[in-house]
């Protein structure tokens, strides 16, 4: 069995955990307060992050990395197009949830609001989370935009840049950042992705101290 070492409401440990559920690989999860720095944890990553999985007797870490290794690995089914023009959209889309998405938004919000009282770092920067809320419409406008010429973000299938954008978005919507009523087609989007069983695990997340807001686990909002 895999081992992840992962934070719940990591989007980046997120994006892992639905790669190995949606290609059927048994994981152990293990909550790792990776801000205390314990020796234990910087000799699996030296850089201090999560996510680390544990699998095939090899320590992997960045998530961008390990994704791409559980589809060399595991091809089946498939989170990668086989044209290279589509791979590199697959890859553009990740980068841009995973960077522009993450700075803009995700840690405007997420760690402004969470990340802050759990690792005992201070309080919410107004002017940060203010900014947050601003962003975010931006990336849904966009995201609607491409759901507008594409079944999927990146093209005709379900991909890696869908895992990405939903890690976020799942990780936003628990502390209720997400306005799905901007857009309907980011919306049936996201009922699309959060129904598949790969989504189960995640959405069962609880954060002490942060109860999800009735409408998280359900499928139908």
């Amino acid at each position: 069995m895999a081992t992840l070492y992962h934070v719940p409401l990591s989007p980046f440990c997120r994006k892992v955990r639905l790669c190995l559920a949606e290609k059927k690989i048994d994981v152990e999860l293990i909550h790792e307060k990776y801000w205390l720095k314990e020796s234990d944890f910087l000799q699996r990553n030296p850089a201090g992050k999560v996510p680390v999985l544990k699998l095939d007797g090899k320590i992997l870490s960045e998530s961008a990395a390990i994704c791409e290794y559980l589809e060399e690995k595991h091809p089946t089914p498939p989170l990668m197009p086989k044209a290279a023009m589509d791979r590199f959209e697959v890859r553009r889309l990740v980068a841009w949830f995973d960077d522009k998405f993450h700075r803009e938004v995700t840690e405007n919000l997420l760690y402004e609001r969470v990340n802050k009282k759990v690792q005992g770092t201070g309080y919410p920067n107004g002017t940060n989370v203010k900014n947050g809320s601003k962003a975010i419409k931006y990336h849904l406008d966009y995201m609607a935009w491409l759901l507008d010429h594409r079944r999927w973000l990146a093209g005709d299938a379900m991909s890696m840049a869908d895992f990405a954008a939903a890690a976020h978005l799942s990780s936003l919507d628990y502390i209720s950042d997400v306005d799905w009523n901007r857009s309907a087609a980011v919306k049936d989007w996201y009922a699309k992705i959060k129904s598949r069983p790969a989504f189960r695990s995640i959405l069962a997340d609880v954060v002490s101290g942060f109860p999800p807001p009735p409408h998280y686990a359900d499928l139908d909002f």
